[in-house]
Protein backbone atom coordinates (compact mmCIF):
# COMPACT_ATOMS: atom_id res chain seq x y z
CA UNK A 1 0.00 0.00 0.00
CA UNK A 2 1.20 3.50 -0.80
CA UNK A 3 2.09 5.81 2.03
CA UNK A 4 0.27 9.15 2.18
CA UNK A 5 2.25 12.33 1.51
CA UNK A 6 1.04 15.61 2.98
CA UNK A 7 1.47 19.06 1.41
CA UNK A 8 1.18 22.63 2.65
CA UNK A 9 0.37 25.46 0.25
CA UNK A 10 3.01 28.22 0.43
CA UNK A 11 1.71 31.46 1.96
CA UNK A 12 -1.71 31.13 3.56
CA UNK A 13 -1.28 27.36 3.92
CA UNK A 14 1.89 27.75 5.95
CA UNK A 15 0.10 30.16 8.29
CA UNK A 16 -2.80 27.75 8.74
CA UNK A 17 -0.55 24.73 9.17
CA UNK A 18 1.51 26.49 11.84
CA UNK A 19 -1.55 27.75 13.71
CA UNK A 20 -4.01 24.89 13.29
CA UNK A 21 -1.72 21.91 12.56
CA UNK A 22 -3.23 20.61 9.32
CA UNK A 23 -2.20 20.15 5.69
CA UNK A 24 -3.95 21.46 2.60
CA UNK A 25 -3.43 18.34 0.48
CA UNK A 26 -2.74 14.65 0.79
CA UNK A 27 -1.59 12.33 -1.98
CA UNK A 28 -1.76 8.57 -1.84
CA UNK A 29 -0.88 6.79 -5.05
CA UNK A 30 -2.45 8.77 -7.87
CA UNK A 31 -5.22 10.25 -5.71
CA UNK A 32 -5.01 13.79 -4.30
CA UNK A 33 -7.44 15.06 -1.67
CA UNK A 34 -7.52 18.68 -0.56
CA UNK A 35 -8.83 20.26 2.57
CA UNK A 36 -11.35 23.03 2.01
CA UNK A 37 -9.76 26.02 0.30
CA UNK A 38 -11.26 29.40 1.04
CA UNK A 39 -11.10 32.60 -0.94
CA UNK A 40 -8.34 34.12 1.19
CA UNK A 41 -5.06 35.74 0.22
CA UNK A 42 -1.73 34.92 1.86
CA UNK A 43 -2.59 37.25 4.76
CA UNK A 44 -5.95 35.50 5.27
CA UNK A 45 -7.82 38.53 3.92
CA UNK A 46 -11.11 37.94 2.12
CA UNK A 47 -12.31 40.04 -0.85
CA UNK A 48 -15.43 42.12 -0.31
CA UNK A 49 -17.06 40.87 -3.51
CA UNK A 50 -18.54 37.36 -3.39
CA UNK A 51 -17.49 36.75 -7.00
CA UNK A 52 -13.90 37.74 -6.16
CA UNK A 53 -13.92 35.47 -3.11
CA UNK A 54 -15.09 32.52 -5.19
CA UNK A 55 -12.44 33.25 -7.84
CA UNK A 56 -9.75 33.40 -5.14
CA UNK A 57 -10.92 30.04 -3.75
CA UNK A 58 -10.51 28.51 -7.23
CA UNK A 59 -6.98 29.95 -7.49
CA UNK A 60 -6.20 28.54 -4.04
CA UNK A 61 -7.42 25.10 -5.08
CA UNK A 62 -5.13 25.36 -8.11
CA UNK A 63 -2.15 26.35 -5.92
CA UNK A 64 -2.88 23.54 -3.48
CA UNK A 65 -3.26 20.89 -6.18
CA UNK A 66 0.07 22.01 -7.68
CA UNK A 67 1.88 21.28 -4.39
CA UNK A 68 0.86 17.62 -4.84
CA UNK A 69 1.61 17.43 -8.57
CA UNK A 70 -1.97 17.80 -9.78
CA UNK A 71 -4.14 20.41 -11.46
CA UNK A 72 -7.74 21.21 -12.27
CA UNK A 73 -7.56 18.85 -15.26
CA UNK A 74 -7.28 15.99 -12.75
CA UNK A 75 -10.26 17.00 -10.58
CA UNK A 76 -13.04 14.40 -10.49
CA UNK A 77 -15.05 15.50 -7.44
CA UNK A 78 -15.85 18.87 -5.88
CA UNK A 79 -17.61 19.76 -2.65
CA UNK A 80 -18.38 23.45 -2.19
CA UNK A 81 -19.59 24.92 1.08
CA UNK A 82 -21.53 28.19 1.04
CA UNK A 83 -22.61 30.62 3.75
CA UNK A 84 -25.59 32.82 2.95
CA UNK A 85 -27.54 30.52 0.68
CA UNK A 86 -27.43 30.32 -3.07
CA UNK A 87 -28.22 33.62 -4.74
CA UNK A 88 -27.97 33.32 -8.55
CA UNK A 89 -24.49 34.85 -8.47
CA UNK A 90 -23.10 31.79 -6.67
CA UNK A 91 -23.92 29.26 -9.37
CA UNK A 92 -23.23 31.76 -12.16
CA UNK A 93 -19.67 32.31 -10.92
CA UNK A 94 -19.06 28.67 -9.95
CA UNK A 95 -20.15 27.37 -13.37
CA UNK A 96 -18.18 30.05 -15.22
CA UNK A 97 -15.05 29.02 -13.30
CA UNK A 98 -15.74 25.28 -13.77
CA UNK A 99 -15.82 25.89 -17.52
CA UNK A 100 -12.66 28.01 -17.35
CA UNK A 101 -10.59 25.60 -15.23
CA UNK A 102 -12.07 22.33 -16.56
CA UNK A 103 -13.10 22.97 -20.18
CA UNK A 104 -12.77 19.33 -21.18
CA UNK A 105 -14.66 17.57 -18.40
CA UNK A 106 -17.42 18.10 -15.85
CA UNK A 107 -16.61 16.57 -12.43
CA UNK A 108 -19.19 15.47 -9.92
CA UNK A 109 -20.19 18.30 -7.57
CA UNK A 110 -21.99 18.61 -4.26
CA UNK A 111 -23.01 22.08 -3.09
CA UNK A 112 -23.75 22.47 0.62
CA UNK A 113 -25.20 25.44 2.50
CA UNK A 114 -23.61 25.94 5.92
CA UNK A 115 -24.08 28.34 8.82
CA UNK A 116 -20.40 29.31 9.12
CA UNK A 117 -16.87 28.53 7.93
CA UNK A 118 -13.45 28.79 9.60
CA UNK A 119 -13.07 32.57 9.36
CA UNK A 120 -16.03 34.76 10.40
CA UNK A 121 -16.39 36.53 7.03
CA UNK A 122 -15.76 33.52 4.76
CA UNK A 123 -18.62 32.71 2.40
CA UNK A 124 -17.13 29.81 0.42
CA UNK A 125 -14.82 26.85 0.80
CA UNK A 126 -13.98 24.34 -1.94
CA UNK A 127 -12.67 20.81 -1.42
CA UNK A 128 -11.63 18.55 -4.30
CA UNK A 129 -10.48 15.07 -5.19
CA UNK A 130 -8.12 14.64 -8.13
CA UNK A 131 -6.79 11.54 -9.92
CA UNK A 132 -3.46 12.17 -11.63
CA UNK A 133 -3.25 9.11 -13.89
Amino acid sequence: MNKPEFFVTPGYGERLSNGLHYSQAMKIGNRVETSGQGGVDDNLQIPESLADEIAQAFRNVERTLATAGAGWKHVVHINSYHVGGFPPEVNDVMVKLFRHYMPNHAPIWTEVGVAALALPTMRIEIRVTAITS
